[in-house]
């Protein structure tokens, strides 16, 4: 049996959803805005619009557009670092922290879910070969952007 490991996307994709639609409906936020909180605050050292982009795969007008709404909610800021206003620095204001706690609860919820039933070492060993996987994609796609 050839294993393809997009199969399931789908299903996957769905179940995170229905873990995290009830933090979208309680603070009326966008599962794009969700993300988007979710993302900075479980990758700090990623905190640009690009790298929002480049890391996510999402398109730059709609991550420019869901930023546009978390400032206008007080829920993110931009900050420059040294002078260089090229740059903006996202970073999630105090006013968004239950968001976040909410948020991650519905990660949480939807990790164990996928992991019920499956022992540490084989999460490691799941881990390992969905790096190797995610270095040939991003491997094979710079190669492709280099042969346009």
């Amino acid at each position: 049996m050839l294993l393809n490991p997009w199969e399931h996307h789908h299903a996957i994709k769905s179940l995170y959803s229905k873990c995290v639609e009830g933090v979208c409906e309680k603070y009326k936020i966008t599962r794009m805005e969700l993300d988007i909180m979710l993302f900075l605050a479980n990758n700090p050292l990623f905190d640009t619009a690009s790298d929002i982009v480049e890391i996510r795969y999402l398109s730059k007008s709609q991550v420019s557009s869901a930023v546009k709404i978390l400032e206008k909610r007080k829920w993110i800021e931009k900050k420059y670092r040294d002078g260089n206003r090229k740059t903006a620095h996202l970073h999630i204001r105090g006013e968004a922290s239950r968001i976040i706690e909410d948020g991650k609860a519905a990660q949480e919820k939807f990790m164990g879910i996928m992991f019920e039933g499956i022992s540490g070492e084989e999460i490691e060993g799941m881990k390992r070969i969905n790096a190797r996987m995610l270095d040939n994609i991003h491997r094979y796609l710079k190669e492709d952007e280099t042969d346009v």
